[in-house]
């Protein structure tokens, strides 16, 4: 074996054929690294790593793994809800950590996320079946904001999943209901218990979560109005109610005519019944749509019991989200303008709006072009 070479506040031994441990100190710690190739390669990594050191950008050798690291974080994360907290968890256990969790958070390479996109992809769920690119995207940005946490605590040198793309998502347009369709779908539920909630949330927009947190006291249907400021949450943990993201969530929303009478008439029957069981009428901090003794509604069970009665009266099959995005779909089609329609349905502004539903705007550009030819000639546009 060959001998020691120093160089400056460092040093090089080899260690075998083309194997180098570099030898070095950073403030008044000593520090060890091994590396692979010619003593110019060893010579390179010494200076590289001892000008980190007196630019104040070294960082320290680390052995945590991904998996050790992404399971601290996330539960760490001050910044998530308790459902996306929940979501990431998930993402993290299933997606991440069973194919690339046991790599020091340090030794992560770009190549090594390219191929863990390529498997999840081909068998990336729990059954061994190709998980689709919108869920490969999701697993992606987990650990893409955890690499970005550990980069600012200069636990690595940088985030390698900024440097890699996850696959693209093709788009897709969501099943909704037609203008006509939202009508039957009304007519046709006409007497059960969804039926005041479907019509809200076809009339107004309104989330799931949305909904499930109204209070007959955000309600004034003498002036056609809902006050929107909060939503339930469903997580494993239980329900609880929680503020919107952000400012634009919250919101004063009018309210359709014969949407009003079909909550004057839910309000009557609901005070019935509470009466019946001894629970007095309803207050203004009571929900608008609970369960019969008053308690919440949960989120999921509103979803499996808005596709039970789909299957049983034979509904076109729709999400019960979708109900949302049909009320925006019949907003578009009636003419309305974007910045109206993104207030109405809580979008953080109207770039949000369109990035979801601009397929549904069609194109006008025949018809700028029309009008930018009046204002250059003077004469009106032809009708």
């Amino acid at each position: 074996m060959g001998g020691k070479r120093d160089h400056g506040d460092g040093a090089i031994d080899q260690r075998g054929k083309d194997r180098w441990r570099l030898r070095y100190r950073v403030g008044d710690k000593r520090y060890t690294k091994t590396v692979k190739g010619s003593i110019t390669d060893a010579r390179t990594a010494l200076r590289a790593l001892l000008k980190s050191a007196d630019d104040g950008q070294y960082i320290a050798p680390d052995k945590t793994t991904i998996c050790e690291y992404l399971r601290t974080s996330i539960d760490s994360d001050t910044g998530l809800s308790p459902k996306t907290r929940e979501r990431y968890r998930q993402l993290a256990e299933h997606q991440i950590i069973p194919h690339i969790g046991a790599i020091a958070l340090q030794n992560l390479r770009p190549a090594t996320l390219h191929e863990w996109h390529a498997t999840l992809l081909k068998s990336g769920s729990k059954d061994g079946r190709p998980l689709s690119a919108r869920t490969v995207g999701h697993a992606h940005r987990v650990l893409h904001r955890a690499l970005e946490r550990a980069l600012r605590l200069e636990i690595i040198p940088r985030n390698v999943a900024a440097t890699i793309r996850p696959p693209k998502v093709q788009a897709a347009e969501v099943a909704i209901l037609t203008p006509a369709q939202m009508a039957d779908v009304l007519a046709q539920l006409d007497g059960h218990p969804l039926h005041p909630v479907v019509a809200l949330a076809l009339g107004t927009g309104m989330r799931r979560g949305e909904l499930c947190a109204l209070a007959w006291g955000a309600l004034d249907l003498d002036r056609a109005s809902v006050r929107i400021d909060r939503s339930l949450e469903e997580t494993a943990d239980g329900l609880r109610f929680k503020s919107p993201k952000t400012t634009h969530g919250r919101r004063t929303v009018s309210l359709p005519a014969s949407v009003v009478d079909i909550l004057r008439v839910h309000r009557r029957q609901q005070n019935e019944q509470r009466l019946l069981l001894g629970l007095g009428g309803a207050t203004a901090s009571d929900l608008v749509f609970a369960l019969p003794d008053g308690s919440p509604y949960p989120p999921d069970k509103m979803s499996r019991d808005w596709l039970r009665i789909v299957r049983s009266r034979k509904l076109p099959r729709v999400m019960f989200h979708a109900l949302r995005h049909s009320h925006v779909s019949a907003l578009i089609g009636s003419g309305q303008d974007v910045l109206t329609i993104s207030r109405r349905i809580g979008h953080a502004n109207p770039a949000v709006t369109l990035a979801v539903y601009a397929h549904q705007f069609g194109d006008h550009d025949r018809d700028a072009a029309v009008a930018i030819d009046a204002a250059l000639t003077g004469l009106a546009p032809k009708k």
